[in-house]
């Protein structure tokens, strides 16, 4: 399939979502879109497919789970999509007890005291939420603007203690000074690291900038289960950018992009079509080399995705929590302080972690209709595993066995709090293999475009405009500048970037239109 037109208003390189949602705001103001997307179907990450050979479950395969995505990008394009909010937030396993995080404060507070032996712990938990909270609320409203200046932002956050403890000095330090017990402050430490390789007191902050899009999201820092898998958001987003009038061109590479500022044109495996304005879908470090510019340092990705199907849940040592409710929420493994600082220490200097970090969660409990009903009457269920501090480089030289040795060690961390191996519980697909497997950073670059398997595309950056940005340029502005008049970022690697959100496909719309209206 090729374009039907040989110039168009904005060509879109990359249809995940984010260049979906860029697609879909533009069509609707009137512009001529094209998206290119080299793979058989849109959606990038964010997509459901059956990946069990004859097992009619469809798995959020990549990206999984939902908190940065405004609901006024739901309803400025009409979206078919919903989300809905876990009952539980967490559970850590400690031994033959552990820690459980629910909507009920009550339960809440006395696994805690249970736990760390005296409120203390709990009493810490409500301050230092209650105040990312209150910054959720400030500063989730500014992503879909533009960006304020680092003191304007300041402003907004009103709060001088929450400022500096976010966004000043390492997280380390508050999590340290405010939190005694090694369990909770790992429960805090770990929305830090999640897709960033990296330590509680990395003075570059990136564990900061990490943890505050981590606690953010929405307003309120819940990350909800998507109804339907993570297809269905993309399948929506698809439907919404065709009805508008956008071309969306699936098996098409593309291999360049040129400009000169004012006109572009985009290369691509069938041809070459122009372009007014380009937006790009891809990494920053992608771009360079569509651009045939100088590339800028490799990003490396720090994680192991493991998808399975249970044909039962797996019983657990703490015989006081139903499995039905552990798994319900973010379930915690090899995740205390002390535990994800080894791991770190490990695979800085190129060892596997010892015990590998990994949090998991069951798309199922909250939402069955991502399983055939057969499947769902059996009580079968998902499991998503997303283990942390596997960096690409552990992988380079020797893939397959490396990524061997990683699973069955992060398998092995996991039946460490079961009372039962997890691979007695998995179910078999029609070959009679486990229903289980692993996508790491490597295969993430191979199958998904993501360089060094980044899940950010780069280091995310603080979501305020940056010292050497001109305010006055629409591309700076909104944060998907690329140092190129009519070349503009619509993906994770732009500022307020990152995780399933559409705002930078959102704000690399806006600033279309925003420089239609400047020219």
């Amino acid at each position: 399939m090729t374009p039907a037109r040989s110039s168009y208003d904005v060509v879109i390189v990359g249809g995940g979502h984010n260049g979906l949602v860029a697609a879909a705001y533009l069509a609707r103001a009137g512009r001529s879109v094209l998206v290119l997307e080299r793979q058989p179907q849109v959606g990038g990450a964010a997509v459901s497919e059956r990946v069990f050979a004859g097992v009619d479950a469809r798995l959020s395969r990549y990206s999984y789970l939902v908190s940065l995505l405004p609901r006024s990008i739901v309803t400025d394009l009409g979206l078919r999509f919903e989300t809905r909010r876990r009952a539980v937030s967490s559970y850590t396993p400690v031994g033959e007890d552990g820690l459980l995080v629910s909507s009920a404060p009550a339960q809440t507070e006395a696994s805690f005291a249970r736990l760390t032996g005296s409120d203390r712990e709990y009493r810490a938990w409500r301050r230092f939420y209650a105040s990312t909270g209150q910054l959720a609320r400030r500063v989730f409203p500014t992503l879909t603007l533009p960006l304020p200046s680092e003191e304007a932002l300041r402003h907004i956050v009103d709060d001088a203690a929450t400022w500096e403890a976010l966004f000043e000095r390492p997280l380390g330090e508050t999590i340290e000074s405010t939190f005694a017990d090694d369990t909770v402050r790992g429960v805090v430490l770990t929305d830090a690291l999640i897709g960033t390789f990296t330590h509680a007191h990395d003075p570059s902050l990136r564990q900061n900038r990490c943890f505050l899009y981590h606690v953010i999201g929405g307003g309120t820092g819940d990350w909800d289960v998507p109804i339907g898998g993570m297809g269905a958001l993309t399948g929506a987003l698809a439907e919404a950018a065709r009805a508008a009038g956008a071309e969306i061109v699936t098996g098409c590479e593309v291999t360049s992009v040129g400009t000169d500022g004012e006109t572009a044109e985009v290369g691509h495996v069938d041809g070459k079509v122009g372009a007014r304005h380009v937006l790009a879908n891809v990494a920053p470090y992608t771009l360079a080399g569509l651009l045939g510019e100088a590339p800028p340092q490799k990003p490396e990705g720090a994680q192991v995705k493991i998808n399975m199907l249970l044909r039962r849940l797996p019983r657990l040592r703490d015989a006081r929590v139903d499995p039905r409710e552990a798994f319900a929420g973010t379930f915690h493994i090899g995740e205390s302080y002390a535990q994800l600082d080894r791991a770190y220490g490990e695979a800085a200097i190129g060892r596997i972690p010892s015990a590998p970090p990994a949090e998991i969660y069951c798309h199922t409990l909250t939402d069955p209709t991502i399983l055939s009903p057969e499947l769902a009457a059996r009580g079968a269920h998902t499991l998503t595993l997303f283990g942390l501090h596997a960096r690409a480089k552990l992988f380079a030289a020797d893939h397959a066995s490396v990524k061997a040795e990683f699973v069955h060690a992060t398998l092995a961390q996991l039946d460490s709090v079961l009372a039962e191996p997890i691979a007695d519980c998995l179910a078999k697909d029609e070959d009679g293999a486990p229903c289980l497997e692993a996508k790491t950073p490597i295969e993430l670059e191979r199958e998904v475009g993501l360089p060094g398997g980044h899940i950010f595309h780069r280091d995310l950056a603080f979501p305020y405009l940056p010292e050497d940005a001109d305010p006055a340029d629409p591309a700076a502005r909104w944060g998907v500048a690329t140092g190129h008049r009519n070349v503009f970022l619509c993906g994770a690697g732009a500022i307020r970037g990152g995780g399933v959100s559409g705002i930078p496909g959102h704000n690399a719309a806006m600033a279309v239109l925003a420089a239609g209206q400047a020219g």
